[in-house]
């Protein structure tokens, strides 16, 4: 009996092109982390804003990511958005092979949060403190909705983004979108 390997070939040269093109689109760069009797973290460009009231942002996380069972049994999380001196963070919380757990917070400064004591980064341009409001089904994803519980915010730092797959920082030609 012979196993047709194309349509799973096809399959993941198309799953590999999506990606490029989904790519094609600048982001910012978080670290989602979860506290609880075993911290976590994430590295994560699927982040955004969805309401002001109330104030909600979202997050979307891997079925089979560690960080999905994490938000899930907590109910409580962090959102730290990296500056562009961070890129060492990003890369830390991305490593599959890292230690996890408390001491995967062992080599970045980093702060409990005033209302939940999640791990929040210092040195971040925002950190968020938010509650689990919703999820909702995003195919091999989950889609978390927090309500956001605190936030802090720097304005003297420039953002760290993900473009084409590679860590960019905002260059000074820049200009800026009316409000």
């Amino acid at each position: 009996m012979t196993v047709d390997n194309s349509t799973s070939s096809r399959e993941m040269a198309e799953a590999k092109a999506l990606r490029r093109a989904f790519g094609t689109f600048a982001t910012g760069v978080t670290v989602v982390t979860t506290g609880g009797t075993i911290p976590h973290a994430m590295t994560a460009n699927s982040f955004t804003s969805v309401s002001l009231d109330p104030p909600l942002v979202l997050v979307c996380v891997d079925r089979s990511a560690v960080m999905h069972r994490c938000l899930t049994t907590t109910g409580l999380f962090g959102v730290c958005v990296l500056a562009a001196h961070q890129e060492a963070a990003a890369r830390h919380f991305a490593d599959r092979w890292r230690t996890l757990g408390a001491a995967q917070f062992d080599d970045v400064d980093w702060l409990p949060g005033e209302i939940t004591g999640v791990p929040l980064l210092e040195g971040t341009l925002a950190r968020f403190e938010c509650e689990l409001w919703r999820t909702y089904d995003g195919g091999d994803h989950t889609i978390f909705i927090g309500k956001v519980l605190s936030m802090e915010q720097q304005t003297d730092r420039e953002a760290l983004l993900v473009f084409n797959g590679k860590f960019r920082q905002i260059t000074p030609d820049w200009s800026e979108v009316p409000a």
